[in-house]
């Protein structure tokens, strides 16, 4: 991370330094014209003095002239100037926004590392295991259970990084059909608390919400919105799911007691890559893909989504789509 702040660092003095120069080569290049302008005009002058034809005509028309030529090197350096600074300004903020872009990938890589790992690890002890020792059933049973569980969060795993590239891509084939948005959401609570057994979940959910959509892209939001609100949130407290259709209108909001979002990075937790805070991205698992797939899968389905704090602590996220 030094390296990185090092890197900007020099990166924002070379640009400043190299903007400075060229506006500083700008205002050499008017002066030098107006010099060179204002030179021609008293050479023209003295030469109509020396020759003894002075004509006040063919001096106010001199300097006229004069004149129309400063006003044209101020017109065209100052448009110069604008698109100079204009484009300077675009590159900067580009460049800027790709170094952070850099950073971001590289963390998005060391964390899918090692979330790829653990469960490969994890698979691959439980089956040597099972292999070399001569188990009672109950505990291959307990083995084969927990080998299960880490193949499907790595099946999640490869379906996040799957998705976004497909979005990314523009590639995701549109498969739209009607879909029960109310059965999709208690089987992701039952998938959810079978999982985490510990985790209190309290659903409110109303019955046969219909809506044209993705069932596999519906059901992979709200697990990640799930997964999302258990990484954050202690495992004492309770995490409230409610499903609401309101005319043409569907809410489904996902309540925890977590350790919240400020109010700047509300609108940035669902760009790729992008987790919150330094201290929870080294002792927390995620790649930072899962909210930014939220928000194309709800943009995908025309809808929209957005956090708001809870109270007394953590966050709600508010998912809002049409009924068909």
């Amino acid at each position: 991370m030094r390296f990185s702040i090092s890197k900007l660092v020099w990166v924002r003095i070379i640009y400043w330094l190299f903007l400075t120069y060229m506006v500083a080569a700008f205002i050499w290049w008017y002066v030098a014209l107006v010099k060179q302008n204002d030179l021609l005009t008293a050479t023209k002058i003295e030469t109509l003095t020396v020759r003894g034809a002075v004509d006040q005509a063919q001096i106010a028309s001199i300097e006229a002239f004069a004149t129309r030529k400063t006003k044209q090197y101020i017109g065209e350096g100052l448009t110069f100037l604008l698109l100079f600074l204009l484009g300077a300004i675009y590159v900067y903020r580009s460049l800027l926004k790709q170094l952070k872009y850099s950073t971001l990938q590289q963390n998005f890589m060391m964390a899918v590392t090692h979330e790829l790992k653990t469960p490969i690890a994890v698979t691959q002890l439980n089956l040597e295991t099972i292999v070399k020792r001569d188990l009672q059933p109950e505990q291959q049973q307990h083995l084969i259970q927990n080998t299960l569980k880490e193949t499907k969060r790595l099946d999640a795993l490869c379906n996040n990084i799957l998705l976004a590239s497909q979005f990314e891509m523009g590639q995701y084939q549109n498969n739209k059909q009607m879909v029960d948005l109310s059965d999709i959401t208690v089987q992701c609570i039952q998938s959810f608390e079978e999982r985490y057994s510990n985790r209190n979940c309290i659903p409110s959910i109303d019955a046969s919400i219909q809506l044209q959509g993705e069932p596999l892209l519906l059901q992979l939001m709200i697990n990640n919105l799930l997964d999302n609100a258990n990484k954050y949130a202690a495992p004492e407290t309770p995490i409230c799911i409610d499903l609401h259709a309101v005319g043409t209108s569907i809410e489904l909001t996902i309540k925890d007691q977590g350790i919240g979002i400020a109010l700047e990075e509300r609108s940035k937790v669902f760009e790729k890559f992008y987790r919150v805070g330094a201290e929870q991205t080294r002792t927390t698992k995620g790649t930072g893909l899962g909210l930014y797939l939220c928000k194309k899968i709800v943009t995908f389905h025309d809808g929209a989504i957005f956090v708001k704090p809870n109270q007394p602590k953590g966050s709600i996220f508010v998912v809002q789509l049409k009924a068909d």
